[in-house]
């Protein structure tokens, strides 16, 4: 029976958070593993579920109703939630459409924000945690493996991920063009603005030294010291400190500036006129557009850095369109080798068959040593099982590929392969070849 490939989803561009919050699949839920029931028509499944996703990609039967019956009851069981209003909102992707969405989200090209790595770690947990539940085979394997090395590809042939593409990150970028290595530099947060925060938490995994937290409330300030790893500060102390800030970050709610160029004069003579960058993300603005007249001082607001992440998301378009022809290749030589698969399931099914006595075997020779096992060594040794059937039916699926392409010999080899290795689990009676050579 043909099988084919499923995709089944909520993302941000087809459901409202609402929605994504109903059915999202987070912590361990072993729904891949309950996708995939003996005799079901899921046949294999994966399920990667994110802030803002939720997708099950599986391999099933022809009959698509039945796979997305089997899909929807499941998922929503799982969420108590009901299955008919999960199914009014969720896109499907069949085959090639289906494979060519997964490359697309393992390259970010799918993504809120374009060209993001974080999506890539996602997709490889969600992979990692269906090969533990046993709920993959021989084509989601495949398709995985090939989906990370096709964002491989996006990753070092284009510059799809270059550049800052968020305010935050824009401004850590800039500060880094201003002072290069940030290590050895001390950045002042003034205000507990959410942008603001961001940043900050941008520039500390950047290797910044050290920040200053300045805020009204002091206890406010506390808090995000701790958080920070800093050292608080009341607002009526700033211009005590800020002549210890390079980088200075300010998200307050004051109706009018809180520092101006007169402000600086002093600052600026006990740094020695070293430069400072500040980063003004309040509305309305903090900082006097008057300091930029200042030598050796960077002011930036937030529609400055607003025209930086166009800027730079108008070049990451371009560079996806480049992507997307590096996906298109991929998904092309994902097929060739899937049409390899066409002569028949048989060899999916030889090679899960020998998957599993392998699996099997391994278990069972674990409960007869006289010790526990680690897990590393149980997978180590299971992997080395699976490579073994690997090797070993190499040169019969070799044969029956070549016997496949010989006119009229298809059907006959295949029958012939399938009996072979029983992969219909046909009951054979013990003295079958006994008897018939009786008669």
């Amino acid at each position: 029976m043909e099988h084919k490939i499923y995709l089944f989803g909520l993302n941000h561009k087809t459901a409202e958070v609402e929605i994504r919050e109903k059915f999202a699949l987070t912590g361990f839920n072993p729904i891949s593993q309950k996708l995939v029931e003996k005799e079901g028509p899921v046949l294999e499944a994966l399920v990667l579920s994110t802030c803002n996703r939720v997708e099950i990609l599986c391999v099933g039967l022809s009959e698509q109703h039945l796979v997305r019956e089997k899909v929807m009851d499941t998922w929503a069981g799982f969420c108590q939630a009901d299955p008919d209003l999960l199914s009014s909102h969720i896109y499907t992707s069949t085959d090639r459409d289906a494979v060519r969405h997964l490359f697309s989200v393992a390259a970010s090209l799918d993504s809120m924000v374009l060209g993001e790595p974080q999506i890539l770690g996602q997709l490889k947990d969600a992979y990692r945690k269906a090969v533990e539940e046993h709920s993959t085979g021989v084509i989601i394997n495949r398709m995985l493996h090939k989906s990370f090395s096709s964002a491989k590809r996006t990753r070092t042939e284009t510059a799809v991920s270059s550049s800052a593409v968020s305010i935050s990150y824009a401004a850590v970028e800039l500060a880094k063009k201003i002072f290069g290595e940030l290590s050895l530099h001390r950045a002042m947060l003034i205000g507990a603005g959410e942008m603001a925060e961001l940043a900050a938490l941008h520039l500390l995994n950047n290797g910044l030294k050290e920040i200053l937290v300045a805020n009204r409330t002091l206890e406010r300030a506390r808090e995000l010291a701790h958080r920070f790893k800093g050292q608080p500060l009341c607002l009526e102390d700033l211009f005590k400190y800020l002549p210890q800030a390079d980088i200075v970050i300010s998200s307050t709610g004051s109706s009018s500036a809180i520092i101006r160029a007169r402000d600086l004069s002093e600052v600026l003579k006990k740094r020695k006129h070293r430069p400072m960058f500040f980063i003004d993300i309040a509305v309305p603005r903090d900082i006097d557009p008057d300091v930029n007249q200042l030598d050796n001082v960077y002011l930036y607001d937030i529609d400055d850095l607003q025209e930086v992440v166009e800027e730079n998301l108008a070049g990451r378009k371009e560079e996806a369109r480049k992507a997307e022809k590096i996906v298109d290749q991929e998904v092309d030589k994902f097929e060739k080798w899937l049409s390899s698969l066409d002569l028949s399931p048989t060899i999916v099914d030889l090679l899960n068959k020998g998957e599993a006595i392998a699996r099997k075997e391994v278990k069972k020779s674990l409960r007869n040593l006289p010790q526990e096992v680690d897990p590393k060594t149980i997978q180590i040794l299971e992997h080395l099982a699976v490579s073994l059937v690997g090797k070993l039916y190499h040169e019969p699926i070799v044969f029956l590929k070549r016997r496949a392409q010989e006119e009229g010999s298809a059907e006959k080899f295949i029958d012939l392969a399938r009996k072979i290795f029983n992969l219909d689990e046909e009951q054979i009676p013990e003295n079958a070849h006994t008897e018939k050579k009786r008669k």
